[in-house]
């Protein structure tokens, strides 16, 4: 042991002395230096960036915009995995001397636990609910690291840039949603002469069983969509037509509130504000009171069923658009013809229905033509009457003989004279 502690005594020290040789000239320079031993080229690269936001003099985390975080974290996707393992959470940092924090997607820390000595030590440099720990607030951390890159991140003592956090080890690895978007990160901290390898494969096993409950749950949640056509029920309708119904009454929705039910409904683990938005209006300069008007019509209209921080929806929603895309999944092609309508809100230009009408369109389009049954191209070939390559398909897989084969030869020799 003594042995261990004098090798994590003698990186310091070099780490330290790295440190105080180039950060101050990084500060006027403004360029990365060579990632020789014992630098990490990504810890310097990191420097660099932060040094544009962030002085190394700083005592602790800033609190993010808002201060309090509890509403965020009720509605997070993250917290009803993390709650389940909160237990065994509290234990490997209690007994290891560790203390443990989940951020969302932005870095703010949302949730933290650990021994009452530690969690102490930890909430002097705000590493505490609130906290914001990406790389433009707090600099070169583990957190900000696993965050930027996608991958597990450890940093040690004087590789953080911030001289607070020169004591600290932490191991950290990002969460990842089963559609592959970045929820956040889980992070163990210790002193730097507590830090030992099996931290990181401890890390890495219980973001991954984070990540399997995040997958069952997503399960759970459409399971419920398909079943909610009862009374209580929402029943979407985007295809090819533009119709919301609860409650056996059709919704009074605008244009943007039925893109925005729609886009919700079709990513059931939600949006963050600026990613909807941006779903929503692309580059047009619109007004956050605007965008908010518009959010907060729909959640009145759903009784409250749209979640503030991160929107999502809180309500089962049977929506025609997303049973296509499960049709197919399951390789259910005559259930995903008999779904499919029509373009996805036909008349919406908002970037993000435009991107989603697209993949549902080459997705139907391509298992169609990948398909030797007959009946699906002439089905998709009825609503697609310029589409040649359908047509053509639908006489390849016809057999000699049958009486359809004149009407798919009309179908093509019209779409090649269009």
């Amino acid at each position: 042991m003594s042995a261990v502690r004098s090798d994590l005594r003698q990186r310091r020290a070099a780490l330290e002395n790295e440190w105080s040789r180039w950060v101050p000239e990084l500060r006027t320079a403004r360029r990365a230096v060579d990632g020789k031993a014992p630098l990490r080229r990504e810890v310097t690269e990191s420097w660099v960036r932060s040094l544009h936001t962030v002085d190394p003099g700083v005592g602790s985390a800033p609190v993010t915009d808002g201060g309090e975080v509890r509403p965020r974290w009720a509605e997070s996707p993250l917290r009803r995995p993390v709650d389940d393992l909160a237990d065994e959470l509290n234990s490997i940092a209690d007994d290891a001397g560790f203390v443990a924090g989940v951020t969302d997607e932005s870095g703010t820390l949302l949730w933290t636990c650990g021994g009452r000595v530690m969690r102490r030590r930890a909430e002097r440099v705000n590493f505490a609910p609130g906290g914001r720990w990406d790389e433009q607030a707090m600099g070169t951390n583990a957190l900000s690291l696993a965050l930027r890159t996608g991958r597990p991140s450890a940093v040690f003592s004087a590789e953080h840039l911030v001289a607070a956090l020169h004591g600290w080890a932490c191991y950290c690895a990002p969460i990842h949603a089963p559609d592959g978007r970045i929820l956040g990160v889980l992070d163990l901290s210790t002193t730097w002469d507590r830090s030992h390898p099996l931290a990181m494969s401890t890390v890495r096993t219980l973001v991954s069983t984070i990540e399997t409950r995040l997958r069952a749950d997503l399960g759970e949640r459409r399971r419920s969509g398909t079943a909610a056509t009862g009374a209580s029920g929402v029943r979407l309708t985007c295809l090819g037509t533009e119709e919301a119904v609860r409650g056996g009454a059709r919704m009074r929705l605008r244009p943007r509130q039925l893109e925005i039910l729609t886009l919700l409904a079709l990513e059931p683990a939600g949006y963050t504000p600026e990613r909807l938005r941006d779903a929503l209006y692309g580059e047009r300069p619109v007004t956050a009171s605007t965008f908010k008007a518009e959010v907060s019509h729909l959640r009145r209209a759903l009784g409250g069923a749209v979640a503030t921080r991160r929107y999502a929806l809180t309500t089962p929603v049977a929506c025609d658009a997303a049973e296509v895309l499960r049709a197919l999944a399951a390789g259910d092609l005559d259930g995903a013809l008999s779904r499919y309508r029509g373009p996805l809100l036909p008349q919406s230009e908002a970037p993000g229905i435009v991107a989603w009408r697209e993949h549902l369109e080459v997705a139907v389009r391509e298992a169609v033509l990948a398909s030797a049954v007959p009946e699906h191209a002439l089905d998709y070939g009825a609503r697609a009457p310029h589409d040649a390559e359908i047509h053509q398909h639908a006489l390849c897989v016809l057999p000699p003989g049958d009486p359809r084969r004149a009407l798919a030869a009309g179908r093509l020799s019209t779409a090649l004279r269009d």
